[in-house]
């Protein structure tokens, strides 16, 4: 059995870590180097850095940022926002980066993934969708959770697999910042349709929802991230929590 994931996530702004609730309301959580190296010396798997304004800023993604990142860390990273071309990704790989994340761009181009895929190969592209549960169904969301869509979540997650996504990073709308657990039903229908990984997103607050990410998710890495930002938990003591439950997790 593979081992499940814990992944920390810093977003961006305007090069400090935030976080918010329901993609609003952001304050500050540090440096984002320094989190991130925290994180790696605490036993993280990965780390998702995310410049959340970038797309609605119209900027790019600063290399400069992976370049400081990777010099201070030994485990995967992928580092995302602003992401639109083949060009961007080859900054962002060469700069240190094991995989890159696309949202918006990705959705508005499509064969944006065929392209990265076949240039880079589906391990390093994850592709994120954002999306909030309308009446009876999820619809993905744009721009930071800015502009609403017509396209159904688990369609849009169906074709980023076919075009070569190697991962979908979920991050549940209704859920994020809430601390009320992880969307568990919609997480399982994800896993159930795809074969690529799926990283559950969005609403993390104590360990047991990890293990319900899980086990009712079937999620193949959580991601969470003002738990970790703010000190309410550890990631060595979520894993030695997880792993008592007979969780396979790297310790």
């Amino acid at each position: 059995m593979l081992a499940k994931r814990i992944i920390p996530c810093l977003d961006i702004k305007d090069g400090r870590t935030v976080k918010g609730v329901n993609f609003v309301n952001l304050r500050d959580a540090g440096d984002p180097v320094e989190l991130g190296a925290r994180y790696s010396q605490e036993g993280a798997d990965e780390l998702v850095f995310l410049d959340i304004t970038a797309t609605h800023e119209k900027r790019k993604t600063l290399s400069e940022l992976a370049r400081r990142i990777a010099r201070h860390l030994n485990i995967p990273f992928t580092i995302g926002g602003g992401i639109r071309t083949t060009e961007d990704v080859e900054i962002m790989l060469a700069a240190g980066a094991d995989k890159i994340s696309v949202n918006s761009a990705a959705f508005k181009r499509p064969d944006l993934i065929d392209e990265l895929a076949k240039n880079f190969g589906s391990q390093c592209i994850v592709v994120a969708i954002d999306a909030k549960k309308v009446k009876d169904d999820w619809y993905v969301h744009l721009n930071g959770g800015r502009i609403a869509t017509e396209k159904k979540l688990l369609n849009w997650a169906r074709e980023a697999e076919q075009r070569g996504a190697g991962e979908i990073l979920f991050t549940s709308m209704n859920h994020d910042g809430t601390k009320a657990g992880f969307a568990n039903e919609i997480n399982a229908v994800l896993s159930s349709n795809l074969s690529i990984p799926i990283i559950a997103s969005g609403g993390a607050g104590e360990m047991s929802h990890f293990y319900d990410a899980f086990t009712e998710g079937k999620a193949d890495a959580a991601l969470a991230a003002s738990i970790f930002h703010f000190g309410e938990i550890g990631i060595g003591e979520l894993k030695a929590y997880l792993r008592k439950r007979e969780i396979a997790v790297r310790i």
